[in-house]
């Protein structure tokens, strides 16, 4: 079947590389030249295990192809995938000027039947005002009459796992009301789900929220455990223990149980800002929502100010190694990252920071131009001579370091876990300061 994808960002590169490897015919999008001409020669600009690999070999079988040219791939195509960025407003609310842009740009290009697909993270509502505005610009052209349909199909990709979730994905849901359209869309989908996971068919509207719900929901369990984490602190309980406790609730499950830094990225902080948007829009309180991100925001200023108070609030002088930048490990994306706003802090405080992540380095770098912090290419250059470390990331090349070489290289055996990535009576048993996340009177 062949697919326009218009947007080649996260989503919409993902997604098109994913069909063309399910043996779709696929062309992808985008108005900045200079990110075509590099798709084309094999430059990927965002950094995804495995996706470069796929890109170039999918490429090189003609299964995926990269233009500025919308008028040429939307008349070849059956589906035209919207894949743009929805960005947070200053009100929280998704920025939709960039996929009404899109469906107008169709609605002057097309010449026959297309199943126009919203893959952007949108709001309620959002097909309905692309339907709007595709046939605003088929009336200008006196053609009234010409079909299409919109569906929503959000994505539910996680960065560092995007291509295994996408090729095998736990479910695809897809809003629709044309049951023409809903065969369309299960035969566009139907190797994806050979595994047995469902299609799940819907309504439009019910479809849209179900990827911001989807998203709140698992920041909720983010949030939920980060709280309990510091009460955890006040009265000596192991917030490991208590994740198992509830986490083999069968109810509950173990995945983002996890306390830590909090939630960032490019998903959670703007679909959460969005749904309360929404939820205010319709004279909602929304309280939930609320305090899962004031207690997102809240968590990584905890960890800040127990640093900051272990050393008087006064770190002048003092070197800190920083281990990871992005938000997450797998993946460049440094949105909402928390590495960000614990260098700015401890570079307040008369910190020098020297910092090493495997991936974030080149993004971090714009986010940072006022702190104080040398970038370095490995964990122990990140180490040597600090007065304390900091684990921000949880990459696997942090997991296990030579902690004998470590200790020879640091000037100060203090280390701060923020991610419980280690266990807290082995690294006090080789001499180290130890710090972690609810894991404890002993870690504060």
């Amino acid at each position: 079947m062949k697919i326009c994808m218009v947007g080649t960002g996260y989503v919409g590169l993902v997604s098109g590389t994913c069909f063309a490897e399910m043996g779709h015919d696929v062309t992808c999008v985008d108005v900045n030249a200079a990110k075509i001409e590099g798709l084309k020669k094999g430059v990927i600009p965002i950094y995804e295990p495995g996706l470069e690999e796929l890109v170039k070999r999918n490429a090189a079988e003609n299964r995926i192809s990269f233009t500025t040219n919308l008028a040429e791939a939307v008349k070849d195509s059956l589906f035209v995938f919207i894949a743009v960025g929805t960005p947070p407003g200053e009100d929280g609310s998704a920025d939709l000027q960039y996929v009404l842009g899109v469906a107008r740009e169709v609605g002057r290009l097309m010449t026959g039947y297309k199943v126009i697909v919203n893959k952007s993270t949108v709001p309620v509502g959002t097909a309905e005002l692309v339907s709007a505005a595709v046939r605003e610009e088929l009336a200008r052209r006196n053609l009234g009459n010409l079909e299409f349909d919109v569906v929503s199909n959000p994505e539910f990709l996680k960065e560092g796992d995007a291509i295994a979730d996408f090729l095998r994905p736990d479910r695809i849901v897809v809003g629709v009301e044309n049951p023409r359209t809903a065969e369309l869309m299960k035969e566009l989908y139907g190797a994806f789900v050979r595994n047995g996971h469902p299609i799940h068919m819907m309504d439009v509207k019910s479809s849209e929220l179900t990827k911001y719900a989807a998203n709140a929901m698992l920041a909720t369990r983010i949030s939920f455990m980060n709280e309990l984490s510091q009460l955890c602190d006040k009265v000596g309980a192991d917030i490991e223990e208590v994740r198992k406790g509830i986490g083999s609730d069968s109810r509950i499950g173990m995945p983002f149980l996890y306390a830590g830094l909090g939630y960032g990225g490019s998903c959670f902080p703007k679909d959460v800002q969005a749904l309360q948007r929404t939820m205010k829009k319709y004279e909602l309180g929304g309280h939930i929502l609320n305090a899962v991100e004031a207690v997102n925001k809240e968590q990584r200023n905890y960890f800040i100010e127990r640093i900051l108070k272990r050393h008087n609030g006064n770190l002048k002088g003092k070197q800190v190694g920083i281990w990871g930048l992005s938000f997450k490990p797998k993946t460049d994306d440094m949105r909402e990252a928390p590495s960000v706003d614990i260098i700015n802090a401890l570079t307040r405080a008369g910190a020098t920071c020297v910092a090493h992540c495997p991936e974030g380095t080149e993004n971090a770098k714009p986010m940072l131009p006022e702190a104080n912090v040398k970038f370095v290419d490995d964990i122990y250059a990140a180490a040597e001579g600090a007065d304390l470390i900091v684990l921000v990331t949880e990459w696997s090349q942090f997991r296990n370091p030579n902690w004998e070489k470590l200790g020879g290289l640091v000037r100060t055996k203090e280390l701060w876990d923020g991610r419980n990535q280690y266990t807290p009576a082995r690294r006090r048993a080789e001499g180290w300061e130890y710090h972690c996340i609810g894991r404890g009177k002993a870690t504060v």
